[in-house]
Order: C-alpha cells, then sequence, then structure tokens
C-alpha cells in the first residue's frame, strides 16, 4: 500500500471514530441499544461468520446514516423515514468501494424483500423495525422482488440485513470500535 493510501485509510478510521464518539451513545431507534452498541454487534456476527473486510466494515457502517443525520433518535415514533441507506451511501462513496457501500445502500431494501420472499420473516422483526418497514414502503412487489434479485450486491445485503436484525442484543459483549476500525484498509479501497 502507497502512503497516500494509508493516510486516507488513517483519516477515515479517524472520522469513523470520532462519529461513534460523537453520536454512537444515542438510542438505536427505539432499541434497547445504542447506536454503537448495535453497529459493533453487527460487525461482530460479520466477523463470526468469517466475512471478508468490506462485509465487516459494511455490517460497522450500515446505519452510519443515522449518525449523519440531523433528525431526532425517536424519528420513526415520529412518522419519519430518515432515508439513512441514502446518506449512507453518499458518505461511503467517498470513502470506500462498492463491496462496502452498495450492501449498505440495500440493507433497508433487503428487509423490504424478506418481507416479499419469506412468509415468516416479518414476525420476527423488533416492533420499531415494523414501524420502520411501513415507512420505507412495506414488503416489495413481485416486480421490486426482481428487480432486486438483479442488482449485484443483493446477496451480500440480504446478510448484511440478518445481521443487522439480530444486532439489538442489551449488554452483549464485543470487541470494541477500534478492534473493527482497523478492518477499514487496503481490502476496503476508497472509491476513485
Amino acid at each position: 500500500m502507497n502512503g497516500l493510501n494509508e493516510l486516507a485509510d488513517s483519516e477515515t478510521r479517524e472520522e469513523v471514530l470520532h462519529l461513534f464518539q460523537v453520536r454512537g451513545s444515542e438510542w438505536y431507534g427505539g432499541e434497547e441499544v445504542s447506536q454503537l452498541e448495535h453497529a459493533l454487534q453487527a460487525a461482530l456476527a460479520a466477523e463470526r461468520e468469517s466475512s471478508s473486510p468490506q462485509m465487516i466494515v459494511a455490517a460497522l457502517l450500515h446505519d452510519v446514516g443515522h449518525l449523519l443525520n440531523k433528525l431526532p433518535e425517536n424519528a420513526t415514533e415520529q412518522g419519519i423515514d430518515d432515508k439513512h441507506e441514502i446518506l449512507a451511501l453518499k458518505w461511503l462513496n467517498k470513502r470506500f468501494g462498492p463491496g462496502v457501500s452498495q450492501p449498505v445502500s440495500l440493507h433497508v431494501a433487503a428487509k423490504r424483500y424478506l418481507c416479499a420472499v419469506d412468509a415468516g420473516y416479518a414476525s420476527q422483526l423488533s416492533p420499531n423495525s415494523q414501524k420502520s418497514l411501513q415507512l420505507q414502503g412495506g414488503p416489495m412487489s413481485s416486480d421490486e422482488v426482481t428487480e432486486f434479485e438483479s442488482r449485484p450486491f443483493y446477496t451480500d445485503a440480504v446478510r448484511l440485513r440478518h445481521w443487522d436484525d439480530r444486532a439489538k442484543v442489551v449488554a452483549m459483549i464485543t470487541p470494541p470500535l477500534e478492534h473493527f476500525a482497523e478492518y477499514i484498509g487496503s481490502d476496503c479501497e476508497p472509491a476513485t
């Protein structure tokens, strides 16, 4: 890796650490875990499945849009879809390649997809996730399912969605943020 990439990776790591330092203690949308706890649990789930560095970083940063927006912690309870996946995509595209940004941008659509193709999936969602599902458009139509399945990163987005759904365990012990921030590097190349 050349010095320029090392500098960019270091700056991105510091930016990620700062975002979680500033906003990570906020509650994760009506759940009983913080934004940071949720991110760490998702990243740990990815790591435990021996996922690629890109997918571990995607899991860590899948809700970075919540940290970037200016909406209140309870936006969903107020009936607001914060479109955090769109904010995340814009931010991630400047720092990572598609192996990180695309699964993140599709993780909300993956929830809608799973609700359409798996009859039992919606009943397993937390009450807050069920509420946000309605704000996000509800289960996909058959045409939307076909279109979603045509996207190159849709299977990664579905994997990410499952980690997201499980990452709501109160008082779960995880490695610290710095552990997962170390995955930010050459395997998560910045977009050019």
